[in-house]
């Protein structure tokens, strides 16, 4: 059977349920050890370890970058639970207003993950000595960018220009 929803349970578990978890779990630790969060980023050169206290505004910077990232989660969770919900019956807009959120998304996680290796300079390809926070970065930065792509591509869902045409004649 042909899927009838541009949000099959799948996509609806990785982007509405796994992702906010990932990233509001990743405030609470940012503002439970800040300092952690910030030291473990990189990989520190041991001509210059890690500082012993955060100045005030890396401090700030850690926490707000932290609840962004939370905030991604909880949008995407409530966006999504709304299309499905309200849109059940209107596959097409569904589609239409997850593009919308999944686009600027599936773009971001590709520039986080070219920052990312663009800021540890030639570190990046140091992978023995990447932190295991680098590490979960990455890797679990590409658990949500490989459905992100996957879902633009239309695997394993309605996309109203394939589906469409078939189901109107």
């Amino acid at each position: 059977m042909r899927p009838t929803s541009a949000i099959p349970e799948f996509y609806y578990f990785c982007f509405a349920v796994y992702e906010p978890f990932l990233t509001i779990t990743g405030f609470i630790g940012a503002c439970f050890d800040p300092q952690a969060t910030h030291n473990a980023q990189a990989p520190w050169p041991t001509s210059s370890p890690a500082p012993d206290n955060l100045p005030v505004a890396t401090l700030v910077t850690v926490i707000q970058l932290a609840h962004v990232c939370a905030l991604v989660g909880v949008i995407n969770c409530f966006l999504l639970t709304t299309a499905r919900k309200h849109l059940r019956d209107q596959p097409a807009l569904q589609e239409n207003i997850v593009f919308a959120l999944l686009t600027p998304l599936v773009i971001g996680d590709f520039l986080h993950l070219y920052v990312t290796l663009w800021a540890l300079g030639e570190q990046k390809w140091d992978f023995w000595n990447w932190s295991p926070m680098l590490w979960a970065t990455i890797l679990l930065g590409l658990t949500i960018m490989v459905p992100r792509i996957a879902w633009h591509l239309g695997i394993g869902r309605y996309v109203d220009s394939r589906d469409g045409n078939s189901e109107k004649s």
